[in-house]
């Protein structure tokens, strides 16, 4: 019996060995629940604003140039000196002027004499009315030839025709000048800096709005120069071309931007964004939190029980680093701002409330959702 139980002992632990090898795991190990950050839409009121690369150009532009010819005398200004209207610039020798202002003179005043003698006669009737006309002719002729020597010597002395910062000067004193309109008859120029233009192309659509806009915002215009951060000037829009160009289908725009210390140059680069709209309330989520599906933007939501689902946006422009949201969101709605990559449409999350902040950044204030 003995050597019989040993046996059928062995073949018992075998055959329960053999099972034990084939049993399959009574249930898999459970998954963890993904942890994702939501948050409500920030409510804030903002401005649209629309983005444009423009050139700043001169509010006045000037050639000074001399009305006559000569020598010149004196220069009275220094290069790149602010100057105001009527300032002294340069002096020409006025002796020839001078001289030919004192033969029209003299010449003028014989002809007054003439003149007065003709109208004594002519009461005494001691002369022909053509003779009398004749020396009142010549009277006006002396007195024309008198107003433009006087002209003459008045144009001796050039000086700016209007306030602003002048130019280096194109001609130094010892030279002598013919006077004229050519390019080279160019003597300085000045340009008018107190108040620039910025000036910049928009598209049909653009105008259409900003029209629609101006009685409500005004036109104002925000400008940031290239080594600028933040957009520091402030102007308004004074202009817009009377037709829009057939080739680009733009317009020309410009706006009026104070310059009272001078900073900014005639054709300076800026970056302006234009007043698109009046102010309005609007939703406002971070950027990092709009998925792009094609074409369409959407944002990730999860619902009182944890189900992740999806919203189709209508997307406005960044403001203040947030995203403008113009439809699709709600103030309730729990978007998930961080953690997107571990959301799925239909799955279950595990949601923590977080806030937005103005400045785009996200402050976890530890509360789970319900």
């Amino acid at each position: 019996m003995h050597n019989l139980t040993k046996p059928l002992l062995a073949a018992l632990i075998a055959v329960t060995a053999l099972s034990a090898c084939g049993q399959k795991p009574t249930e898999a190990a459970a998954m963890p629940t993904p942890q994702v950050s939501v948050a409500s839409p920030l409510k804030q009121n903002v401005t649209d604003w629309d983005e444009f690369v423009g050139r700043f150009e001169a509010s006045q532009h000037v050639d000074v140039r001399a009305r006559a010819g000569g020598f010149i005398q004196a220069v009275h200004f220094k290069d790149g000196q602010v100057v105001k209207k009527g300032q002294l610039l340069f002096t020409l020798d006025s002796r020839p002027a001078q001289a030919a202002l004192a033969s029209a003179e003299a010449d003028a005043a014989v002809a007054r004499k003439a003149f007065e003698r003709a109208e004594v006669l002519m009461k005494d009737q001691a002369i022909s009315r053509q003779d009398f006309d004749q020396r009142r002719a010549t009277l006006d002729v002396a007195d024309a030839v008198l107003r433009a020597r006087k002209l003459d010597v008045e144009f001796t002395r050039v000086t700016a025709p209007v306030s602003g910062t002048v130019s280096d000067r194109r001609v130094d004193a010892g030279n002598v000048i013919s006077g004229g309109t050519s390019a080279a008859d160019v003597l300085t120029t000045i340009v008018a800096t107190d108040q620039v233009y910025f000036n910049f192309e928009a598209s049909e659509a653009q105008l259409l709005k900003y029209q629609r806009e101006a009685e409500k915002s005004g036109g104002k215009v925000e400008i940031k120069l290239q080594d600028e951060s933040e957009y520091r000037w402030t102007g308004l829009v004074d202009f817009s071309d009377n037709a829009i160009n057939n080739g680009s289908g733009a317009v020309r725009m410009r706006a009026l931007v104070t310059n009272k210390d001078g900073f900014l140059k005639p054709g300076m680069f800026g970056r302006a964004r234009v007043e698109g709209s009046s102010e309005y309330a609007a939703l406002m989520i971070p950027d990092t939190a709009v998925v792009s599906q094609g074409a369409q933007k959407v944002a990730y939501v999860v619902a009182p029980n944890g189900t992740v689902g999806i919203k189709p946006l209508e997307t406005g422009p960044i403001v203040d680093g947030l995203r403008v949201v113009r439809s699709g969101l709600s103030e309730s709605d729990q978007v998930i701002v961080n953690g997107i990559q571990r959301a799925m449409p239909g799955a279950t999350v595990e949601a923590k409330l977080t806030t937005i902040t103005e400045t785009a950044e996200l402050e976890a204030v530890a509360t789970k959702q319900e």
